[in-house]
């Protein structure tokens, strides 16, 4: 029997799971290596961090199929020599097929006590501990987002809405939140936070964090709580993988999004080296061509591949509010929130 060991049940993993599962040999068995018994839905951690949201809003069952078999807990390393996954505290997992899609981790960029003394928001736990800490502030505190990209501006206008008492504050070192789109787009989310009394500090080269402050070069910030959101890399275990990567760690695959140095390897998500910015609609596609790999191989076909095509970036100000870019085509308002909340429900219908 054949084995398709899929790591991390995320967008990438899950949407690998879904398209074999529709079509899959008799012959073939499917492990989901997971450390939660559910996904969560990643794009959506900033609400939860926010408290407008709950935990359960943002779970999506594993699928149940009869040649799908559910393994729960820590991977500790992964064995390509050998075909081999190593669980912590379980039985060693052999496979024929690999696809690794474990996701990324904050990146501090090497400064003293980032991990420290700030908050993430890129796993589930985290987020749960980042809800407690941001809802244990004082009326009139201080909380500080270090990273004025897509993660950080939703979050800090999620807060606006459910904290109205707290103080909010962007930290970025570019001259903008955003800085990455258009000049329409930043100016509107921008004014969005000014009218929101939601502070933005541009130029910011951050030194070192401490408890209750942040150093910006001889500057002392105050601060009550610290998310930070400036940043991610693949996770550590990917990052222990001697095997070639590009400048930011993300491992090399070829055209198949498979290693080239160890065939029916595949590599998608954030852990994978592409030439665009990590998402979850990237690691969604990836998965899907992942699958189509795979089942050309199960009937000895060779894989053919159309280009990679993304529809665009999606982001929200709050419930009421967002923002997009389609192509070169900003969209603001109403109308990109509400796109927002169409693709969370058909992820979850999809997937759940």
């Amino acid at each position: 029997m054949s084995k398709v060991v899929i790591l991390g049940g995320g967008y990438g993993g899950m949407m690998v799971a879904q398209e074999l599962l529709e079509h899959v040999p008799s012959d073939v068995q499917i492990v989901l290596v997971d450390r939660m018994p559910y996904q969560g839905l990643k794009t959506e951690y900033y609400a939860l961090a926010a408290g407008t949201v709950s935990d359960l809003e943002i779970r999506v069952n594993f699928p149940s199929h009869p040649q799908l078999q559910l393994l729960y807990g820590n991977i500790t390393d992964i064995d390509i020599d050998e075909n081999l996954i190593h669980i912590s505290g379980q039985e060693s997992v052999s496979y024929d097929s690999l696809v690794i899609a474990l996701g990324c981790t904050d990146n501090y960029h090497h400064i003293p006590g980032a991990a420290e003394y700030s908050c993430s928001i890129q796993s589930l736990s985290a987020t749960r501990r980042t809800f407690q800490q941001i809802n244990d502030i004082r009326p009139y505190g201080q909380l500080t987002i270090v990273g004025g990209g897509l993660s950080g501006v939703e979050l800090a206008a999620e807060l606006r809405e459910s904290r109205s008492d707290i103080n909010i504050r962007i930290l970025d070192r570019g001259n903008s939140v955003l800085s990455a789109f258009p000049g329409k787009l930043q100016e509107y989310v921008a004014s969005w936070f000014r009218h929101h009394d939601v502070e933005m500090r541009s130029h910011i080269s951050i030194t070192s964090l401490e408890q209750g402050a942040i150093h910006n070069g001889d500057e002392l910030i105050a601060t009550d709580v610290t998310v930070w959101t400036a940043g991610i890399q693949p996770v550590e275990l990917v990052q222990r993988l001697n095997l070639p990567k590009d400048p930011q760690g993300r491992l090399i695959v070829n055209e198949f999004h498979e290693l080239p140095d160890a065939p029916h390897v595949y590599v998608i998500g954030d852990c994978s080296s592409q030439p665009f910015s990590p998402s979850a609609q990237l690691a969604g596609a990836q998965g899907k061509q992942v699958a189509e790999v795979i089942r050309a191989r199960w009937h000895n076909k060779e894989p053919k591949l159309s280009r990679l095509k993304l529809k665009g970036v999606l982001g929200s100000l709050g419930k009421k509010a967002g923002f997009g870019l389609m192509g070169a085509t900003p969209l603001l308002g109403r109308i990109p929130r509400m796109l927002k909340s169409g693709v969370l429900w058909k992820s979850k219908r999809h997937f759940g």
